[in-house]
């Protein structure tokens, strides 16, 4: 009986220490499997936690320059009118210990202005920057700090704003006015440094007339392409609408002319504004300089009337620097220009007389008979002029070999003349 109480004793410590282990098996398993609580973030800086090192201006950075920055140009700004913190745009700093490290992320603009972003990526300016990354160099090409500032950016419509419409040519020329940063391109008209003294930037920065273009008002904003690229609203073929949204009547006549039409037609010789006018140095049509230049335009397409021009009397007027007689577009037209055949064409013959008339009143039909362009090499267009001008080189040929060939033969009788009177004392009695 002891034996078989002992016996039962172990098997209840037995059970008991089992029942023991597996409750302590349970107990850790259920602590395992709880998971640990997440530390909570800490808050992100406020501005005016930023402030207590930017503000203070005694506070250098490790080159030496000044940390501090204005916080009354923040308060006054887009960003801060808008009650934006410094994070919204330091984002990396948002959970940085305090004070953060020299460096920072690079502030990301398109995170709020996805729309300006966009059309930024697709500038040459952009371009610049992702062809320096993809040849691990660097690009001055303009970002949005460069145009709008850092922490004191303005409304456009800011008359202190760097983007404003007065003080845009200013901000742009930071860039393309210096020429360690833009190298005009071969084919450029006009430096952009003369757009102050063109017809639109005294109209702008002097005038102070709103209607007057910027920069921006050409080449656009944000989506600022190259020249030759085929979308771009200074490329060639689009020239004439861009310069067309303020001319609009006279976009309407260039179209209907020759010079619209073959642009239409697609030959890229065909003229375009830029051509006679320039891309920046725009001047007056009515300053005698310009009169006097564009002729030279006019000549470098039509090489063979320039020529014939300045053979006549309106010609050689204009050679000598006068602008009182008549040019090519005293004639022909500004901007409506037609072949002479062409009924609506102020030197077809039968508006031919009134054009002339502009300049000499009272003139008959006979008088517009003048050819301003007669060329006598043409045989066919000046068939008169042509043996006319044949008949009078003969002439002179004939007349000065005959008195060539007779003082040549004339020369050995006179020196014999000669050496007989000295032999004769020399002709004295």
């Amino acid at each position: 009986m002891a034996i078989m109480a002992a016996r039962m004793r172990r098997a209840e410590t037995s059970l008991l220490t089992a029942l023991l282990l597996a409750i302590g098996l349970a107990s850790a398993g259920a602590t395992a499997a709880k998971p640990k609580p997440t530390p909570t973030p800490p808050p992100a800086p406020t501005n005016d936690d930023c402030l207590a090192c930017h503000g203070d201006a005694a506070l250098k950075r490790d080159n030496g320059k000044a940390l501090d920055f204005s916080a009354e140009s923040y308060a006054k700004s887009v960003h801060g009118v808008a009650g934006a913190s410094c994070t919204d745009c330091h984002a990396d700093l948002a959970t940085a210990e305090l004070p953060h490290g020299e460096k920072v992320a690079p502030v990301a603009c398109a995170t709020c202005h996805d729309a300006q972003g966009a059309s930024y990526d697709k500038s040459f300016h952009a371009e610049s920057h992702r062809k320096a990354a993809e040849a691990k160099t660097t690009s001055k090409a303009a970002l949005c700090v460069d145009c709008h500032g850092t922490h004191g950016i303005l409304p456009s419509k800011d008359t202190e704003s760097a983007t404003n419409h007065f003080k845009l040519p200013g901000t742009c020329l930071k860039c393309h006015g210096d020429p360690k940063i833009y190298k005009p391109q071969p084919h450029e008209s006009g430096m952009p440094t003369s757009f102050a003294d063109s017809i639109h930037g005294r109209a702008l920065l002097k005038s102070g007339l709103n209607v007057a273009p910027n920069c921006a008002t050409c080449h656009g904003a944000h989506e600022i392409l190259r020249p030759k690229d085929p979308a771009s609203a200074v490329n060639r073929t689009k020239v004439p609408s861009t310069c067309g949204t303020c001319h609009s009547s006279i976009l309407d006549l260039y179209k209907a002319g020759v010079h619209g039409s073959a642009l239409a037609a697609g030959n890229p010789k065909a003229p375009t504004c830029i051509s006679c006018h320039s891309a920046h140095e725009v001047r007056s049509a009515e300053m005698a300089a310009w009169k006097l230049d564009v002729l030279k335009e006019c000549g470098t397409c039509h090489e063979q009337s320039l020529r014939t021009y300045r053979d006549t009397f309106h010609g050689q007027v204009t050679a000598l620097g006068f602008t009182r007689v008549a040019a090519c577009s005293d004639c022909h037209g500004p901007h409506a220009i037609f072949g002479s055949k062409d009924p609506r064409s102020t030197v077809s013959d039968a508006n031919k007389q009134k054009t002339c008339q502009k300049c000499h009143p009272g003139v008959n039909a006979n008088f517009a008979k003048y050819d301003p362009h007669a060329d006598a090499h043409d045989r066919q267009r000046n068939p008169l002029l042509h043996y006319t001008s044949v008949f009078m080189k003969t002439l002179l040929i004939a007349v000065f070999s005959f008195f060539g060939i007779h003082s040549v033969l004339w020369f050995p009788r006179s020196w014999r003349e000669r050496q007989n009177a000295k032999r004769n004392g020399g002709g004295k009695a």
